[in-house]
């Protein structure tokens, strides 16, 4: 029904930069919220950043631990989400996990999904 699919994790050494990548597809009509969770080993899964869509604006909300490093963007029209992740530190290691909330389809009302989620490995 709908699926979302990351890429763009992998190894990289602190002070780099990835760039993850979010694409949803399926029957929607309209996603009110993407965002980027992650979720390091043992470790509960935490919000990185959301971009929420109302109206003709959009906002764009960061956890604290990653302001002024990360960037967030979002393409309505292709549903996609990106995280530009620049800096990159050691505890920024975790599996990074795409979440579309406020999902409507033309089958059935709002849901939300996750996707599979992809790596991203700072080394020290």
């Amino acid at each position: 029904q709908v699926q979302l699919v990351e890429s763009g994790g992998g190894l990289v050494q602190p002070g780099g930069s990835l760039r993850l990548s979010c694409a949803a597809s399926g029957s929607i009509i309209s996603i009110g919220t993407m965002g980027w969770y992650r979720q390091a080993p043992g470790n509960e899964r935490e919000l990185v950043a959301v971009v929420i869509s109302g109206g003709s604006s959009r906002y764009t909300h960061y956890t604290d631990s990653v302001k002024g490093r990360f960037t967030i963007s979002r393409d309505n029209a292709k549903n996609t989400v990106n995280l530009q992740m620049n800096s990159l530190k050691p505890e920024d290691t975790a599996v990074y996990y795409c979440n579309a909330g406020g999902v409507r389809t033309v089958e059935a009302g709002l849901n939300s999904y996750w996707g599979k989620g992809t790596l991203v490995t700072v080394s020290s």
